[in-house]
């Protein structure tokens, strides 16, 4: 068993092919697809968070509204650019969206990746601290943001409060219990994902990662994930570990997929630079027949590594075709691989 779930990016344009073109398509969109997609069976939701361009920046407002309508699929980003956070705000926000899914978030942060704009989290009036880059920053608050969702308290009560307080120090509420447990962290390098398993950690690895052996992409993934995870091992952690990849999966059942996918059928993975000069290797999107679909990604190592796969699917295509898109996967990919 493998648990599934989709993730969306939450584009939207004034444009006429696309279903969201605005961002309240996209928002009530993403509500939508959420609720059919724990209708169908899939066991997560998740978004993307960009700032400063026309995709879904603010997460926590559309996962309240989303744990508000559903009742067991989880309910997650892949990821939160936490240069751009406040760690202690983003304890609240996290908290109070919780307490309202009842338990089923799956928050997935990282340092982040190239931005629309340069250095966008200065104008979210934030400052390296001497001597540290901006992904040094982004790591420093993800495990602010990590430490203070254990609930132990740390700030000085006023000795004049306007309502009791209870003894000693003061946390952060409202307190979402386990949800410590329930963080990712997006790694582009074996690294990172050495360095996210030794702090607790699930580890979210997405389509694309630094190459660092020239290997095709899912080996060095795989690989990756296997590190990962003898780095969990050896720091003692007593719970297991989870592990997400994400993939581009197109099941070609009809015309209509066909038409939208059925170009990316040979598609194979691809060497780019992403930012710094560093070379990086971007995965392969599959598309094909069931059948034939079935032996491709049988063959994908980090797949098989992962315990959660997430579709990254054309939210611009409307809820209908996103429903059709996963529905396919989950009737017929998913049996053939044991996924389900």
């Amino acid at each position: 068993m493998k648990k599934i779930g989709f993730l969306s990016f939450g584009h939207w344009s004034n444009h006429p092919a696309y279903h969201t073109r605005t961002a309240s398509d996209t928002l009530l969109q993403s509500i939508d697809l959420a609720v059919a997609a724990e209708e169908i069976g899939l066991d997560g939701a998740y978004f993307r968070v960009h700032h400063f361009a026309a995709q879904l920046a603010s997460p926590f407002p559309l996962l309240a509204a989303i744990g508000a309508k559903t009742s067991h699929i989880e309910i997650g980003t892949g990821v939160i650019d936490m240069r751009y956070e406040n760690p202690l705000y983003m304890v609240e926000d996290a908290g109070a969206a919780d307490l309202i899914s009842e338990g089923r978030l799956q928050l997935g942060i990282s340092r982040g990746s190239p931005e629309q704009v340069i250095d966008g989290w200065r104008y979210f009036g934030y400052e390296l601290v001497e001597g540290e880059t901006d992904a040094d920053m982004g790591r420093r608050k993800g495990l602010e943001f990590l430490e203070r969702l254990k609930g132990i308290g740390f700030a000085q009560p006023n000795p004049n409060p306007m309502f009791p307080n209870p003894p000693g120090l003061l946390r952060l509420e409202p307190h979402a219990e386990g949800l410590h447990e329930r963080i990712w962290w997006g790694a582009a390098s074996n690294a990172t994902a050495v360095w996210a398993a030794e702090h607790g950690m699930n580890l979210q690895s997405s389509t694309l990662k630094y190459d660092e052996s020239g290997k095709p992409f899912h080996i060095q993934q795989a690989e990756q994930i296997r590190m990962y995870k003898e780095a969990w091992k050896k720091a003692g952690h007593q719970r297991e570990p989870r592990v997400s990849v994400s993939r581009s999966i197109f099941a070609l059942v009809n015309e209509q997929d066909h038409y939208y996918f059925g170009q990316e059928a040979s598609r194979r993975d691809k060497i780019g630079i992403i930012e710094n000069d560093k070379r990086t290797i971007f995965g392969r999107s599959y598309a094909a027949e069931p059948d034939r679909l079935i032996e491709e990604l049988a063959q994908d190592e980090a797949i098989q590594e992962a315990d959660t796969l997430l579709l990254t699917i054309p939210n611009t295509l409307g809820v209908e075709y996103n429903v059709h898109v996963l529905s396919a996967i989950l009737e017929h990919v998913a049996p053939g691989l044991g996924w389900r």
